[in-house]
């Protein structure tokens, strides 16, 4: 009888990890021998088939030392870590001021975090430009911290290309806290306001209403226009995520973001397009 090897694409992984150090390749080799034997090897020859290992996330395992609010956390040995593809309301500090609901997903991590080991999982881009570590949180027992705070309307789902790894998930539990008005999704300071309400005192993650009425392009970015001093806007390098821009036009459509102003114009940068939601 010819010996038969079965190992799952995960135990795979695990044993590239532990038996080939120093293997950083994406791509490793299966051969299977005239007897049925079968063989993994990040060496390629005449008759292996490649095996592709760049979708699985790598997970490292770390001892948190402090939570500084519900999505940045300090792990020991003094490295920051924002959690990818949420935001969560700021904590009162001497560099800014307090936001709604703040308090409440500091403490909330604070309790998950509390003398445990966390893993962090990285997408493609591993450090943001204020050299933070970027990554998505799991406890030893796979609960996945990003997406929870998400579940519960502690954080509101913020995607920054190209770190769109668990999007999906992302997205879906954000309309199941909106829809059951959990958190965020019930607090007054995050309710829609129409966008004429724009102001120069409009800070932190805001929600607006309103009907683009015209589109402009310039060569970094597509612009969708309200009126004459407010706008959105979308970088062309991530159009193709959107539909087409004119899909929005002439309908309520509800922008999720911040704003910034130079001058009296006013804008709100959108880079994904779950934050905006037509009405």
């Amino acid at each position: 009888m010819k010996p038969i090897i079965k190992i799952s694409f995960w135990l795979l992984t695990v044993f590239i990890w532990l038996y080939l150090p120093g293997c950083a390749a994406d791509t490793i080799y299966r051969t299977k021998d005239a007897h049925g034997s079968i063989t993994y090897s990040d060496i390629p020859s005449p008759d292996a088939k490649p095996i592709n290992l760049s979708t699985v996330p790598q997970r490292s395992l770390h001892q948190v030392a402090k939570v500084l609010d519900g999505d940045t956390v300090v792990l020991k040995g003094g490295a920051r870590v924002r959690l990818l593809g949420i935001n969560a309301p700021e904590i009162e500090s001497r560099h800014r001021d307090g936001e709604t609901g703040g308090i409440v997903a500091k403490e909330w991590l604070q309790e998950k975090l509390q003398g445990r080991k966390v893993y962090l999982e990285y997408d493609q881009q591993k450090q943001d430009h204020y050299k933070r570590l970027l990554a998505h949180l799991y406890l030893p027992n796979g609960e996945h911290l990003n997406l929870m705070l998400v579940e519960k309307g502690l954080a509101v789902v913020n995607l920054l290309p190209p770190n769109l790894r668990h999007a999906d998930a992302m997205i879906s539990a954000q309309q199941r806290a909106e829809r059951q008005k959990l958190g965020i999704w019930s607090l007054p300071d995050y309710r829609t306001r129409p966008l004429t309400q724009i102001s120069q005192k409009s800070r932190g993650w805001q929600r607006f209403l309103g009907t683009p009425t015209s589109l402009k392009r310039n060569k970094r970015y597509s612009q969708l226009i309200f009126n004459n001093k407010i706008d959105i806007q979308i970088d062309n390098n991530n159009l193709a995520l959107f539909p087409a821009l004119e899909t929005y036009l002439h309908k309520p459509l509800e922008i999720r973001g911040w704003v910034s102003r130079r001058n009296d114009q006013y804008s709100i940068l959108i880079h994904h397009p779950s934050a905006l939601v037509l009405r």
